[in-house]
């Protein structure tokens, strides 16, 4: 039996920073995705495989060192997510370290921890071979980690005798809404692995798909009408999420009244943006309106983003290329590189879009074009599609 699980990445349309200081922000899922293949060994070999195709790497593991390095996993309970104790956790770095991961791959480390760490919990200690491949870029603010995080449990929790599908059926299936609830728990703690505290903003979007809006901690899913399509621009400059949130909280204390207002009209932007994507849509100009508005709310956010200090210099050159365009543009997740947002109005013509595109690589960028709000978690059986 095999099963490929498939879990889409993310951006935030608005709200970014702000929310760390009590706004709304507004998370959608992307139509690009993580794909995890998991297939149980029957010939015999005792160990646990994973690859990642992407990267030309592959890691394996003897079931008996599993067991020795992660006792107490003959009878695992996947309907119980697990957070890894320190003392796992040294034991899993002692597993890593078998595999003498080459220096310039070292951050893929926490990746493959959440791996052993998830599939120990779910499954113990089968032998199987697990593949990776992914249309996301790492670590560039879409939700890579949080995509592999889902699709991993989606495929271990399919192989698993309470995921409730029918592996009969053919082409891709969704979970029920409760067995969505344990998914999204279990990758919320392969997240807690690699990034130390997550949200868990960017595993609740990859699971369940569509867009959320979330304000201090509280999560609410929203049905979208609009069907967005964005051009991701991927800067390729890396950035340290914790120095540019520290800087924004710096400037809040410099200029508490100045970035309240700045708050403040963030919060509006969002819940505006939330109440536009659910609005009915009856026609051509009711979509040509809509885009115009999210245009202005994005132009309006970027501009705010500015004045919190997390623009960079590679993402002004994004934002005048598109401008030339007469295409709105604003950064998503962190800032001081990673990615950029421009939404393609639906009467956009398709030789435009490959000027736009073919000029943004000629600056080193790398381009996705996407559709935002699709579904989340997918699994299929026997390798159908």
């Amino acid at each position: 039996m095999e099963v490929i699980a498939r879990a889409p990445g993310k951006i935030i349309l608005s709200g970014e920073h702000a929310v760390v200081h009590g706004t709304t922000a507004v998370a959608s899922s992307i139509n690009l995705t993580t794909s995890v293949s998991l297939r149980f060994s029957d010939d015999g070999d005792e160990i646990l495989k994973l690859e990642l195709k992407d990267m030309g790497l592959e890691f394996s593991w003897p079931i008996g060192r599993i067991r020795e390095a992660l006792p107490g996993f003959d009878s695992p309970d996947p309907s119980t997510p697990k957070s890894c104790s320190l003392e796992s956790h040294r034991s899993i770095a002692c597993l890593i370290e078998d595999q003498a991961i080459p220096e310039a791959k070292v951050a893929l480390s926490s990746g493959v921890s959440a791996f052993l760490w998830l599939y120990t919990c779910i499954h113990g200690y089968k032998s199987a071979t697990v593949t990776i491949t992914s249309e996301l870029p790492l670590g560039s603010g879409l939700g890579s980690s949080a995509a592999f995080c889902v699709a991993l449990s989606g495929a271990l929790h399919a192989l698993s005798s309470r995921s409730g599908l029918d592996y009969s059926q053919q082409g891709w299936l969704m979970f029920g809404e409760n067995e969505l609830e344990l998914v999204n728990k279990w990758a919320f703690e392969g997240e807690k692995l690699i990034h130390g505290k997550p949200s868990g903003i960017d595993n609740t979007v990859s699971t369940y798909g569509n867009m959320i809006k979330f304000r201090s901690g509280e999560l609410t899913r929203l049905k979208s009408n609009l069907h967005l399509k964005m051009l991701i621009t991927n800067t390729k400059v890396g950035r340290n999420t914790k120095a540019l949130v520290a800087g924004v909280s710096e400037r809040t204390l410099r200029h508490p009244d100045a970035m309240a207002s700045v708050f403040s009209a963030v919060d509006s932007i969002s819940k505006e943006l939330s109440a536009i994507i659910q609005m009915p849509v009856t026609d051509d100009v009711s979509i040509t309106e809509k885009e115009e508005k999210v245009e202005e709310l994005m132009e309006m956010n970027q501009g705010l983003l500015q004045c919190m200090g997390v623009s960079h210099s590679s993402i002004e050159t994004v934002l005048r290329t598109t401008l030339k365009y007469k295409l709105s543009s604003k950064l998503t997740g962190a800032g001081g590189g990673g990615c950029v947002l421009t939404l393609l109005p639906t009467l956009l013509s398709n030789v435009l879009v490959d000027k736009v595109v073919a000029e943004l690589e000629s600056c080193g960028f790398q381009c996705f074009i996407a559709e935002i709000g699709g579904n989340g978690l997918e699994v299929c059986f026997g390798g159908s599609s």
